[in-house]
């Protein structure tokens, strides 16, 4: 829910680590031609392959992600049965089942100081909710239901197999196109006998650079539809735990948010919970926190 550098960011980072290497294995093995060669010559079997490789690689990143969440901040999956944190697992249980969850998400608990939770997995039968220390010692009963509620509803919207689905199409417009800058490139470097001559590593290295360019600017396009579904999971946590535990919830945040010191905070920090203005507010998966509290106290 509120940091850039967990549900979402372990998918949109996994995803670019995963398209690059893959790319080289394809591009070293010949595989994307054969692949080319098959779907059809032309910019439409050039489209049609980096499509495919698109979503492949999008939905590795997806399967990766809890796997991935549960290694990198060392979680303590709890039990259902444990009734630690105040009952936290029933609690994420019962949002769960009122919201229509067949399958109930792991729970887990990671130290942290900050205020933060995220929910990430493949799907909503496999699903995780996870929750800081920091969350559960700062905030209130009411604030901390209206964060697992807001988690919750990322599950049950499909946030995750959505995003999957966006950064597919990306990732394959990110490779039909550079690989036609690459060779509009390769093109103007003909005149060169010795250029020439290492043309395929040479044509290698530049695919890879220019792929690396636009997979940063797709954020860009990535982050917009991120935003988007922070909204409805605004108001999905307003319907299950309530808009006044939503809206306290996301004014505690930024109560936070304005003590934090850039230099004591951790990785990516201004890029986390509340957007500002210019660049880093076109980069952000989030929404600034004082528009979602607006939007939540018009519609409820």
């Amino acid at each position: 829910m509120f940091t850039w550098m967990k549900r979402i960011s372990f998918f949109l980072i996994t995803n670019f680590l995963i398209m690059i290497t893959l790319s080289v294995i394809l591009k070293l093995t010949g595989l994307d031609q054969v692949l080319a060669a098959t779907l059809g010559g032309g910019y439409a079997g050039l489209f049609g392959m980096c499509l495919i490789y698109g979503m492949v690689f999008s939905f590795i990143s997806l399967w990766m992600s809890k796997w991935s969440a549960k290694r990198a901040y060392k979680l303590e999956i709890l039990d259902p049965t444990d009734t630690r944190f105040d009952n936290l697992v029933a609690r994420v249980h019962q949002f769960a089942s009122s919201a229509g969850l067949e399958k109930m998400p792991e729970v887990g608990v990671y130290e942290s100081e900050q205020m933060n939770a995220f929910a990430t997995g493949p799907s909503k039968n496999n699903s995780l909710v996870a929750v800081s220390t920091g969350l559960l010692q700062k905030m209130n009963k009411g604030e901390a239901d209206g964060v697992l509620a807001h988690e919750v509803a990322h599950i049950v919207n499909g946030d995750m197999v959505t995003m999957t689905l966006v950064q597919g199409v990306m990732n394959a417009f990110v490779m039909f196109f550079a690989q036609i800058i690459t060779q509009l490139i390769m093109n103007a470097m003909r005149g060169n006998s010795e250029r020439r001559s290492r043309g395929g590593f040479g044509s290698y290295m530049i695919y890879m650079a220019v792929q690396s360019v636009l997979g940063f600017f797709a954020m860009f396009f990535v982050s917009y539809f991120s935003r988007r579904r922070e909204f409805r999971a605004d108001a999905g946590a307003a319907n299950l735990a309530g808009s006044h535990n939503m809206i306290n919830a996301l004014r505690a945040l930024q109560r936070e948010y304005a003590m934090i010191q850039p230099e004591k905070s951790d990785n990516f920090q201004t890029m986390k919970i509340s957007s500002k203005n210019g660049i880093m507010a076109l980069l952000s998966t989030h929404p600034p926190l004082e528009t979602r509290i607006q939007t939540l106290e018009n519609n409820y």
